[in-house]
């Protein structure tokens, strides 16, 4: 059995949220046996109606009502209903502080740096709130934004959820069809945008996208546009704009909420939708709210000291993520801009300057930096650091060496896995527990997470389909426009029923430990033999001339074989040489099987706007068949590599 490489001190120990959560947990029910974490684990998913309400009330969580009933029907997925008797607002329990502390310390990639305290992001809630009551927005409406990761965003989603309005968000790195596939769906009262994004030393213009989009959702009422380029805007022609000064005005209003009931919808997201318009995908406010300080509090250690960051745009799911970090009394640290503009230590230089505590990240930003001989032990002090968080796809053992030998070895590195479509994770980390080169530290309290076999039937130790056979409050409450639930069941229950299937290919370990191998819908098949592509991403990034990689299965004869390609460093081509060191570093360190068919070299490798590699794009693609969704993809263009490659039609 391997060693860890890392182990938490008994000082951490005693002083992390968990361990004063177990000694609650057990004065609270009169089990002295809860004194690890596998016996807590094992509490939270025999009784999950006595671990959420100890959850909620030691995080503290503001609401109205009995918990009694905690959980109705809980032998349906879906179907089971959390809390009906409680009501409560999402937005007060993130502005449950309103003092001078900073609230977001904001920083961009020009160097432009302000912060926002408690009280003043109270204060600027409150204003933007009576605007938008004003503008006619209540319970139910939508409001959308189409905006960079700045404080503006922040205060928009607060102000529409403290009225019962559903929130609603993507990176203004979308195209205009990207935009309307989304905000078309869900008819918003009122979209929020910025004029312009900074991105690599360049700047951007939003109003061009917007005045594409405006005229594609005719339910705007009123278009907001942030100043963020500092220069006068040029409104003409946008129907309803209006500059954000003037929409909030200057007056300070007194801030109410609004007592919603726990399933109340606070946040739409969206599928990937690259093999089609986007799934809209409908979050409760009690269960994101309730399942997100269960994750920040217990599992990451957030205190009210921390300086927290996440490396994120918003659209993506680790924002809302991110953000709920508020209700702890955190302050949340925001950056706009690329990561590795002008180099890769603009981050680090980031973590410095504002003393980060708790920094998360892409493990593919870990990877690329790695390859770019960033190491930041021997440039930065990185002084507050205690942990470092990582998703988005599988964190491969090597960068767990690369962190703990070039970033800094007193550090909780945490690789957290789970989706969009439970705004939470199945997977994460735990400042009571070592670290495993290559696997999450454990299963998330109150998640009976199982790995099942092509029968259904749960196994340990062997690869299969990762999925949670009970319910947990964060499951989506519906899906926009789906109302007999199909698009719904389809999505998580078709292949076991009454038990959520999320697409990942896993494993746990027998320390209760799990290793995610990629996604399993895009699982190659080889001869009958699954493998997950990660397996084969990790050997290929040991190869210092390859910067990234996609591997997808090519329909060959009566069978499939495994088609790799590569993009390289600057410079480099790809030879018969390099070709054979490819393979020989897969064969060694896997198994025959996962040697690719044909390696060959492509300038660019497609993906979504949220930075994932997508292989389905790149399988159709290869196969001649459609892909429904470009404007899904960052780089669309790149799928034009792909098509006319002639060694795909040789043997």
């Amino acid at each position: 059995m391997n060693k860890p490489i890392w182990e938490p001190s008994p000082e951490r120990v005693e002083r992390a949220n968990l361990q004063r959560f177990m000694r609650f947990v057990r004065e609270s029910v009169g089990n002295e046996d809860i004194r690890r974490y596998a016996p807590l684990y094992d509490f939270s998913i025999r009784y999950p109606e006595k671990f959420w309400p100890l959850v909620w009330e030691f995080c503290g969580i503001r609401a109205q009502g009995e918990y009694e009933p905690v959980l109705v029907d809980r032998e349906k997925m879906p179907g089971a209903h959390w809390f009906p008797g409680v009501k409560l607002n999402f937005a007060q329990n993130l502005l449950r502080f309103k003092d001078d502390r900073a609230a977001i310390v904001f920083r961009n990639e020009w160097g432009h740096r302000r912060e926002v305290t408690y009280a003043e992001l109270h204060g600027q809630v409150g204003r933007l709130a009576h605007a938008l009551k004003q503008a006619g927005v209540g319970i139910g409406d939508r409001v959308a934004g189409f905006l960079p990761n700045i404080p503006e965003t922040v205060i928009a989603m607060l102000a529409a959820t403290s009225l019962g309005a559903t929130w609603s968000s993507c990176s203004p790195d979308f195209g205009v069809h990207g935009v309307v596939d989304r905000f078309g769906q869900i008819a918003p009262k009122v979209l929020f945008t910025a004029d312009m994004y900074g991105y690599g030393g360049k700047r951007f213009d939003c109003l061009e996208k917007i005045r594409g989009v405006i005229g594609e959702l005719p339910s705007v009422e009123r278009l907001v546009v942030i100043p963020y380029s500092g220069e006068a805007l040029k409104l003409d022609g946008l129907r309803g704009a209006v500059a954000w000064l003037d929409f909030l005005g200057a007056e300070d209003r007194a801030l109410t909420f609004e007592a919603l009931p726990f399933d109340h919808p606070l946040y739409i997201m969206y599928s990937s939708g690259t093999t089609g318009v986007p799934k809209c995908i409908v979050h409760g406010a009690g269960g994101t709210l309730l399942q997100h300080l269960k994750e920040l509090v217990l599992h990451t250690d957030l205190k009210r000291e921390d300086r927290f960051f996440y490396y994120t745009t918003c659209g993506w799911m680790m924002w809302n993520w991110f953000v709920s970090g508020l209700a702890v009394g955190a302050t949340l640290v925001l950056y706009d801009g690329s990561p590795s503009h002008p180099d890769g230590n603009a981050l680090w230089n980031l973590a410095d300057e504002v003393g980060i505590s708790v920094f998360g990240t892409s493990a593919k930003w870990i990877s690329a930096i790695e390859k770019a001989g960033v190491k930041p032990r021997e440039t930065h002090k990185l002084q507050n650091l205690k942990t470092i968080l990582s998703t988005g796809s599988p964190l491969a053992p090597e960068s767990y060496d690369y962190v703990y030998r070039d970033v800094k070895d007193k550090v909780l590195l945490a690789s957290i896995s789970g989706g969009t479509d439970i705004i939470s994770c199945f997977a994460l980390g735990n400042p009571l527990l070592p670290v495993y080169r290559g696997e999450l530290q454990c299963r998330g309290l109150g998640m009976k997470v199982e790995i099942l076999d092509d029968a259904g039937k749960p196994v340990r130790g062997e690869k299969g389909e990762l999925a949670c056979t009970a319910p947990f409050p964060s499951m989506p409450v519906f899906f926009w426009n789906d109302a007999d639930g199909a698009k719904y069941r389809a999505a998580y229950f078709s292949r076991v029923p009454n038990i959520w299937c999320h697409g990942d290919h896993a494993l746990l370990t027998e320390r209760d430990s799990v290793i995610i191998y990629g996604r399993s819908d895009a699982t190659l098949n080889p001869g009958g033999v699954r493998i997950g592509t990660a397996e084969i991403y990790r050997q290929v990034e040991q190869v210092p001339e390859v910067l990234e990689s996609v591997a997808v299965g090519q329909h060959w004869g009566d069978d499939e074989r495994v088609i790799l390609f590569v993009r390289l460093r600057d410079g480099i081509a790809l030879d018969d040489d390099l070709r054979a060191r490819i393979a020989k570093q897969i064969r060694a360190n896997t198994t025959p099987r996962h040697v690719p068919a044909k390696i060959l070299q492509v300038a660019d490798i497609p993906r979504t706007i949220s930075g994932k590699i997508t292989e389905i794009a790149v399988r159709d693609t290869i196969h001649g068949l459609p892909v429904k969704n470009t404007d899904a993809l960052a780089n669309p263009r790149a799928l034009a590599l792909y098509r006319d490659i002639a060694e795909l039609a040789q043997p």
